[in-house]
């Protein structure tokens, strides 16, 4: 079936038009939204109301752009809609003081698998997590970060920039922790 028909009998609020488009997105979109809700269950909660949203506001998708992508970013919003619900957004994360080292040096950075890398962002703090899978991820500026975010876009730089150094850190750890075990292993 094409999209075109698939779209328009969702528009018509067609049953089986709407689960098709569950199952052809939940997988994508339940890992978007477990990007920015590091919760098992309330990211499920996030995608049932991003799926919601997508039924109720189909009848607004004019057929520019991807289909894909309109509801790419109904979830991000519906992500941070959550976030903005839930407060996670906390001043306290605002205040969060990384100290990096010299880590240029390690040679194990290539072991680290995409299980492992989405991991540690998942344990950066809310804040931090968010404007990461924003800029990084989702591709957009720190302009349109900042508005999204009710926040100064020189915040959002900094919030960056601190995320990417504490999931260095992060990533760092997992390498020299990994390197341990290697040599653990080795040594029996």
């Amino acid at each position: 079936m094409s999209e075109h028909r698939l779209i328009l009998a969702c528009k018509q609020g067609k049953l089986w038009a709407r689960k098709e488009v569950y199952d052809q997105y939940a997988p994508a979109m339940m890992a978007l939204c477990r990007r920015y809700v590091s919760d098992a269950e309330d990211a499920k909660d996030v995608l049932q109301e991003g799926f919601l949203k997508v039924y109720t506001e189909i009848g607004q998708y004019a057929g520019k752009g991807s289909f894909g992508g309109w509801i790419r970013k109904i979830f991000v919003n519906a992500s941070l809609d959550y976030i903005r619900k839930r407060n996670r957004l906390k001043e306290r994360e605002l205040l969060i003081d990384v100290e990096i080292g010299g880590y240029d040096d390690t040679p194990y950075l290539k072991d680290v698998t995409a299980e492992e890398l989405m991991q540690c962002i998942g344990e950066l703090p809310d804040t931090l997590r968010t404007i990461f899978n924003l800029y990084a991820v989702e591709g957009y500026s720190h302009r349109e970060i900042a508005t999204m975010l009710q926040m100064p876009e020189s915040t959002s730089r900094s919030f960056f920039f601190r995320a990417r150094q504490l999931l260095q850190k992060k990533v760092i750890q997992l390498c020299d922790d990994t390197q341990i075990m290697r040599c653990q292993n080795a040594n029996r």
